[in-house]
């Protein structure tokens, strides 16, 4: 055992684990955060409060039965530079690691009664472009820790829109209007599905998504989101 441990501390002489967020080197109990960052991320706490700032932003619009950001976004913050380099330097585990903090945080809430979580998709020639869909690796963590199955397979992106990024509000809505679809209402029908996406602003993805899989029967739906911007 002891030999094993002198091993991992020789490897870690020349290929040192860092901080996703820092980039200090990580001691042996820090996995891809170090402590201090790790203590640092700006957690909102909304999960525990039905009337967040983020479930308001539907009320009018969709019917959710639960809705949450776990941190705020911050301009040039840890959560910034976690989801920059998981959306744009392939480093996915990121992804999961986010996941499964906000898993534990909703296990024993009204999260953790879900049946089943799904990422909001990429259209297919995006996903060829980025080789991966950011989203998917944040449900991949949150469903390892509720031990409630990912599919991935069911929500589709039918139409490759425009970026949203530099978009007003009305131009976000128009944007995404129509763009999701789902393959088997059935699979869906009586579920309670946790939608699971990187950063909210306005919603109008997440709303556009929660349209389509109300259209599968007595569906219910709630939200998960890394970041509030």
């Amino acid at each position: 055992m002891k030999f094993g441990v002198y091993i991992l501390d020789f490897i870690g002489l020349f290929f040192p684990k860092i901080c996703a967020s820092c980039d200090n080197n990580l001691m042996r109990n820090e996995r891809f955060l170090c402590t201090q960052c790790l203590w640092e991320l700006p957690k909102t706490n909304f999960h525990n409060d039905i009337e967040n700032e983020v479930a308001k932003t539907f009320w009018g619009r969709v019917v959710l039965e639960n809705a949450t950001a776990h941190f705020y976004f911050k301009k040039g913050g840890h959560v910034q530079k976690l989801l920059h380099k998981l959306k744009y330097k392939d480093q996915k585990e990121i992804g999961v690691e986010l996941g499964k903090i906000i898993g534990f945080d909703l296990l024993g809430t009204a999260y953790s009664a879900i049946d089943m979580v799904i990422p909001v998709p990429l259209h297919k020639s995006k996903l060829r472009k980025r080789g991966y869909n950011q989203s998917e690796y944040i449900a991949r963590g949150i469903s390892e820790i509720l031990k409630k199955p990912l599919d991935t397979k069911n929500l589709v992106r039918s139409l490759a829109n425009p970026s949203q990024t530099k978009k007003h509000r009305y131009e976000r809505w128009t944007n995404v209007e129509g763009i999701f679809l789902v393959t088997d209402a059935e699979d869906l029908a009586n579920k309670h599905v946790l939608l699971v996406d990187d950063v909210i602003t306005t919603g109008s993805t997440l709303e556009a998504c929660v349209e389509a899989l109300q259209m599968a029967s007595n569906v219910k739906v709630s939200i998960a989101v890394v970041a509030l911007a």
